[in-house]
């Protein structure tokens, strides 16, 4: 690799192959979400997915490049790391925080490769380029700035509630323990001491 024009292609390769392996992710989180407005950002995102692919495609004909053919590493790993929240069991308001975590950490690798790409293109006059990129770098930062909304506005609080009432159930659950063995002490004090048998 000699030359940016190659280094664009190379890393617009990359992300063609990272938004094709979200287009099959995003509608699992869908799924495993319980928040409806959550569900929501995944579908629409979802939506938005198919819409940067086709920018995409159109890019790699304002290039004259094939944009397929190699596999994106990073996005992977992170689309494997979602697979084990999938898998997870738990409260559904903890599941849905940790869903925004494994969405946001896409975003935000996203947002970064994004950005890296326009700025290439704009260095190399590729101005058809740089436009199109620049809609889907804006997008990208709306749908990340949206899953941190939901988690404050709702995800949060719906989570820490659950937290609490596990800890109450859990010091319940002492009390009855500890009620129990007092109850069993306070049997044994009460027995009257057996008598020494009489030997004839």
């Amino acid at each position: 690799m000699d030359t940016l024009q190659e280094l664009l292609v190379d890393q617009l390769k990359d992300i063609y192959n990272a938004e094709n392996q979200l287009l099959k992710a995003l509608p699992k989180l869908a799924k495993k979400a319980s928040s409806e407005t959550l569900k929501k950002a995944f579908l629409d995102h979802l939506e938005q997915t198919r819409g940067h692919v086709e920018r995409l495609d159109q890019v790699g004909q304002s290039l004259s490049a094939k944009l397929t053919g190699k596999k994106c590493a990073a996005m992977e790993g992170l689309v494997k790391e979602g697979q084990e929240i999938l898998e997870e069991e738990g409260q559904s308001p903890v599941i849905d925080v940790a869903l925004v975590g494994a969405a946001q950490r896409v975003e935000h690798y996203e947002m970064a490769a994004y950005g890296n790409v326009r700025a290439i293109a704009e260095k190399l006059g590729h101005s058809e380029v740089v436009d199109l990129l620049q809609e889907t770098l804006d997008e990208e930062g709306v749908a990340d700035k949206l899953l941190t909304q939901i988690s404050q506005d709702e995800l949060l609080d719906a989570a820490n509630s659950e937290d609490a009432e596990a800890d109450d159930d859990a010091e319940d659950e002492d009390d009855t323990a500890a009620e129990e063995d007092d109850d069993e002490d306070s049997e044994k004090a009460e027995k009257p001491a057996p008598k020494p048998s009489r030997k004839k």
